[in-house]
C-alpha cells in the first residue's frame, strides 16, 4: 500500500483525531509526571493545504476549513483550533495544517518525550526536515526522535 497523507490532511477524520489527541495530552499534563508519546504513523508533520496533493482531493475543505470558519468553537476544541489558527495568519488564511507530530510537539513539556515513526522514505525525510526547521522545541532535539522504518 502506498498511502500519502498529504492527499487527506485536514479532512474530517484528521480534525477528529487531532482534537482528541489535544484533549488527551491536555489531560496527561494535569500531573507533573512525564509522558512519552509514540507516533507510529507520523507522516510529514506539516501539510500545505494549497499544495498539489491536498488540492487534488480538497478533503480539508469539509474538515479543518469548516471548523476554522465556525463562529462558536466548543471550549474542548479551543486549544487545538487556536494552534491551527496560529499557523494561518492572517485569520482568513487556510494554508497550513499541522499533523499529529507538530501538535504533540506544541504540547510537550520539558519532561515529556516524543518519538516519531514514518515508513514511507520520502515522507520520513520530509518529517525529519520539518522537525528541525519548524517544530516547537526543535532546539531541544532530545525530546524529538524521528525513526524511519524500512521493509526489506
Amino acid at each position: 500500500m502506498n498511502y500519502r497523507h498529504s492527499y487527506h490532511a485536514g479532512n474530517f477524520a484528521d480534525v477528529m483525531k487531532h482534537a482528541l489527541q489535544w484533549a488527551c495530552l491536555s489531560y496527561l499534563q494535569q500531573k507533573e509526571k512525564p509522558f512519552w508519546l509514540l507516533d507510529t504513523h507520523a507522516g510529514i508533520g506539516m501539510y500545505d493545504l494549497q499544495g498539489e496533493q491536498a488540492q487534488k482531493t480538497a478533503e480539508w475543505e469539509l474538515g479543518i476549513k469548516r471548523l476554522l470558519q465556525a463562529e462558536d468553537v466548543p471550549e474542548a476544541l479551543s486549544g487545538y483550533v487556536q494552534a491551527v489558527r496560529d499557523l494561518n495568519l492572517p485569520e482568513d488564511s487556510c494554508r497550513w495544517y499541522p499533523g499529529s507530530p507538530y501538535l504533540a510537539a506544541l504540547q510537550l513539556r520539558e519532561q515529556d518525550q516524543l518519538t516519531l515513526c514514518e515508513l514511507h522514505p520520502e515522507d520520513a525525510q520530509l518529517l525529519a526536515e520539518n522537525v528541525v526547521q519548524d517544530f516547537p522545541g526543535a532546539n531541544a532535539l532530545p525530546l524529538l526522535a524521528v525513526v524511519m522504518a524500512s521493509l526489506h
